[in-house]
């Protein structure tokens, strides 16, 4: 079957919902060789995936995870995912996750979906780890967790036992250079099922696709953002743009950029899908260079966001996460504009509550630890 539709797609059609399925059963079936496996997703990959094949391959992988029992108080709200897809090469630090503890330290119900670091020094996994916070609960904890405090970390090799013969295909794609559908589908797979999510993609042209694809999941709420980062060495702020000297971005964040233009695509409960061009003009960001967003070993991300948290990082690096965090505090509902967002950002770090609610964790982790 895989060899039948690795040659459909090397004719350029698209697969149906069914044989995306039955595409599923032989990717994560021990008895199809890791080399066949690679082929499709190379073919897959060379061809396109459409938006109703992501979505496909995002429902039937999400059926085979462990899904944990949410309580109903918690299931009626907003779920929040804060996640980028990796990929960008760039060496940030961890933006996404600070960014998901200080929306925590808010109240809003965040369900973190991640891994260990692939394309980067450090993956969410990592740091969270490195902070002290428990990366490997069992299903029944991690539903205990986001109800009491707010926050809960899906560990992805735990909740997607399947995805370990999957992995040596994946391996040989990389190490030819190929990406494959699985480099979009990490946010897509989070077994909470989030009903809000702001996700970071490293290539604009992903943000449009990416955003229908969270619409097909039924997703309530929904941002995915690529952010320009300037060729210029240093970003001054300019009534039009945020791009500094060079007109031609040398690349994208998986983020909002503090660095130049963000590609959006949007779209909540109250009006359809929208795509626009965001320069953070409105925003008292500093002067500030891709380097001085640059992160390290899961160590030394520990370090940056226990810094931005207890107020001693005053720099870049506290704007970058108050951009996002705004962002995402939009995205969950708390906050009804950017502006908002970013004034609540302020607050929550500045009063001391996300460095409590990150506090709070590590001391739940320990707790849990000794049971």
């Amino acid at each position: 079957m895989l060899r039948d539709l690795t040659e459909q797609c090397q004719r350029s059609n698209p697969l149906s919902e069914q044989q995306v399925r039955d595409a599923v059963v032989e990717l994560v079936s021990e008895s199809i060789s890791p080399e066949t496996k690679a082929d499709f997703l190379s073919a897959l990959a060379k061809k396109g995936e459409t938006v109703g094949e992501i979505a496909a391959f995002a429902s039937e992988l999400r059926e085979k995870s462990v899904r944990p029992q949410i309580d109903p108080e918690t299931r009626a709200g907003e779920i929040l995912d804060v996640c980028g897809t990796g990929g960008d090469h760039l060496n940030t630090f961890n933006i996404s996750t600070s960014v998901a503890l200080v929306a925590a330290s808010a109240g809003v119900a965040v369900a973190k979906h991640g891994n260990r670091a692939v394309t980067s020094q450090s993956g969410s996994a990592d740091v969270l780890e490195a902070l002290g916070i428990k990366i490997d609960l069992s299903a029944e904890a991690a539903a205990e967790s986001l109800k009491t405090h707010r926050f809960v970390f899906f560990f992805a090799p735990r909740f997607h036992p399947a995805f370990k013969h999957i992995a040596p295909a994946r391996k040989l794609c990389a190490q030819l250079g190929q990406r494959t559908v699985f480099n979009l589908l990490g946010p897509l797979l989070n077994p909470a099922r989030p009903t809000a999510q702001l996700i970071g993609v490293p290539r604009p042209e992903f943000c449009e696709p990416m955003a229908r694809v969270l619409q097909l999941l039924g997703v309530r709420r929904g941002m995915v953002v690529s952010g320009e980062v300037s060729t210029s060495s240093t970003v001054q702020r300019t009534s039009n743009s945020q791009s500094g000297d060079a007109k031609t971005p040398a690349s994208f964040l998986d983020e909002f950029s503090t660095l130049g233009e963000t590609l959006i695509a949007e779209f909540y409960q109250e009006r359809g899908l929208n795509c626009a061009r965001m320069a953070p003009t409105n925003f008292p960001l500093q002067p500030a260079s891709l380097k001085d967003l640059a992160g390290g070993d899961s160590k030394a991300n520990a370090e940056i966001i226990r810094r931005i948290f207890s107020g001693q990082e005053r720099g870049p690096k506290l704007d970058a996460v108050l951009l996002n965090s705004a962002a995402a505090l939009f995205v969950s509902g708390k906050a009804g504009n950017l502006d908002e967002g970013w004034k609540l950002a302020t607050e929550l770090i500045g009063s001391g509550a996300a460095d409590q609610k990150l506090n709070e964790l590590i001391e739940f982790s320990r707790e849990s630890a000794d049971l």
